[in-house]
């Protein structure tokens, strides 16, 4: 992309958003139910493709191999397909109501792999109503989901670049679907002791890691924004001045902020700056934390040649 990014904010579109979001949690709760367990929960992270997000290939459970759910964002459809070829495209259409797409989602894999029985309880998120029975999300307006798309795929572009000549462990670029956000971890090689024992913290948070990521705003903070934080993060981690302009630490959140995009910049400026963003913060979050110079080093050099 070239011209102007979209201009995004959550009140613009909070309706819409939270819609959405609901619906890539049926994605995220299949993944759960049905990938082999990874470290750090990456089995739970979907991926953000050419045309939205989607789970990765999942085992079918009566065998027959392999199913992919997903939400294709251009025709605005939630897609099953099956690995030989079969495919169930559901609309997702103004005021049909998530619990609607919940349950056709799940009759159609019932009837293509067999039952899958997932925990229909919503996370990370203000509200409780099981999605198969949620009648409350039902807005869908195909504009501001396009125009998210938009900037959630050169924000994946940014981060994919940032992690490319990284010498370490480090995770694709994933697609959370609890907290709405596309990151990249970067990983030390170190554990590391997770800041609490609830299930999510001590299940993705038991290794040292600086997490890059970016998000289309929520209630608390109504921007779109990339974001960066070091775990753990030692004394100090806040105080830096780091570039480009316009980046800071929110004390609320505790994580380095960069709004973007703003409306106004143009594609490569935009994705420059976050890019700077993005290494900004990785350089000052090693030094603080002690990480070995050669990875630290490497983020921002090539990726190795192919021989």
């Amino acid at each position: 992309m070239t011209g102007p990014l979209p201009a995004l904010s959550y009140d613009r579109w909070s309706e819409t958003c939270d819609t959405l979001h609901a619906h890539t949690q049926l994605l995220g709760k299949l993944a759960v139910k049905l990938a082999p367990p990874e470290p750090q929960l990456q089995h739970a992270a979907l991926r953000l493709t050419a045309r939205g997000w989607e789970t990765l290939a999942l085992p079918a459970p009566d065998g027959s191999g392999s199913v992919v759910a997903a939400l294709d964002l251009h025709a605005h459809e939630a897609v099953v397909e099956h690995g030989d070829g079969r495919a169930t495209r559901i609309p997702l259409i103004p005021n049909r109501s998530v619990g609607d797409v919940a349950r056709e989602v799940l009759g159609v894999l019932r009837d293509m792999v067999g039952p899958v029985a997932i925990d229909p309880t919503p996370q990370e998120v203000p509200w409780t109503v099981p999605l198969d029975e949620d009648r409350e999300h039902a807005r869908y307006d195909p504009d501001p989901v396009s125009a998210y798309f938009t900037c959630a795929t050169q924000a994946a572009l940014v981060l994919a670049e940032l992690r490319a000549p990284y010498r370490g462990r480090s995770t694709p670029v994933n697609a959370w679907w609890g907290s709405f956000d596309v990151a990249v971890s970067l990983f030390s090689g170190q554990p590391a002791e997770p800041p609490s024992r609830d299930f999510i913290m001590r299940n993705s948070m038991d290794a040292e890691e600086v997490a890059v990521g970016w998000w289309p705003g929520d209630r608390i903070y109504n921007n779109a924004a990339f974001y960066a934080y070091a775990h753990p993060a030692p004394e100090g981690f806040a105080s830096a001045t780091l570039s480009p302009a316009g980046t800071r630490w929110d004390e609320g959140l505790g994580l380095y902020i960069l709004d973007w995009p703003d409306g106004a910049g143009a594609g490569p400026r935009a994705r420059a700056s976050a890019l700077e963003f993005a290494r900004s913060v990785f350089r000052h979050a090693c030094s603080v934390c002690e990480w070995d110079p050669a990875l630290v080093g490497s983020a921002e050099g090539s990726p190795p040649p192919v021989r």
